[in-house]
């Protein structure tokens, strides 16, 4: 290819990449500036139903297969529902937080959030699986390749990070199973006799510890969001977990 023809694949690049940024800004793209200082606190939402091109939509929806129907199947589509719009919404407000000069869209957020859904879900019915091990160490090698691959360039990882955190609070919250036998009890003459309670002690325990991080955690990001601070003025090394420069990549 000669120079010529170079630059004009150069040029057109450029303009295709001008054209998808503003049809994305336009379609409702989380961008930090507008959300803080035109209120359109709305993006927070839209931003999970864009994605920036075919693959980008396949890829995501090929990981939704995978992770949102067995949970669906076994929760039903309500709670996982309520999970994977909460997680989305967790994770676009802290992206909102740490990225402040780029659009983002896609529902990868929502996608871990019910990574982290499916580990506290493991962590808080853990008397009921046999191969607990296993179980455990199948999940964490997913959920680490898929932050290994976040830190690639172009990628949001602050929305998988915010998005796993708030799933994996949720699954505390939502995804306890109730103790062994207390659904056949109930419907036997005289209602439940042995069993006095529901669910375990330490599931209660987890869900008052999970709804009261999630009250504050998103109260104070909120807060944050809003007042316009950037977070990377108090994290100095937190743009690690977004993105690693290397000799082959540039986080620019």
């Amino acid at each position: 290819m000669d120079s010529w023809s170079m630059f004009k694949f150069e040029k057109n690049q450029q303009i295709w990449s001008s054209l998808l940024y503003y049809r994305l800004e336009k379609m409702g793209a989380l961008e930090s500036t507008k959300v803080v200082n035109k209120h359109q606190a709305w993006r927070l939402i839209t931003c999970i139903w864009l994605h920036a091109g075919v693959f980008h939509l396949l890829a995501n929806m090929l990981c939704l297969v995978f992770i949102g129907i067995r949970l669906e199947q076994q929760f039903g589509f309500v709670r996982i529902g309520v999970i994977y719009l909460v997680s989305g919404f967790g994770g676009s407000v802290l992206s909102s937080l740490f990225i402040q000069n780029n659009i983002s869209v896609g529902a990868s957020g929502s996608l871990f959030g019910l990574l982290g859904a499916m580990l506290s879900e493991l962590f808080t019915n853990w008397t009921i699986y046999t191969n607990k091990a296993m179980a455990l160490a199948t999940l964490l090698v997913i959920i680490v390749i898929n932050f290994g691959i976040g830190i690639l360039p172009h990628v949001n990882n602050f929305a998988h990070i915010g998005g796993f955190l708030t799933g994996f609070l949720l699954g505390f919250v939502l995804l306890p199973r109730p103790k062994y036998g207390w659904l056949e009890q109930r419907n036997l003459p005289g209602g439940s006799i042995g069993l006095s309670s529901k669910y375990k002690t330490y599931q209660y325990v987890l869900w008052i510890v999970s709804v009261v991080l999630l009250i504050a955690g998103f109260t104070i990001a909120l807060v944050m969001l809003f007042r316009g601070v950037n977070a990377n003025d108090r994290c100095h090394w937190c743009h690690y977990l977004n993105c690693v420069s290397t000799s082959r990549w540039k986080c620019d």
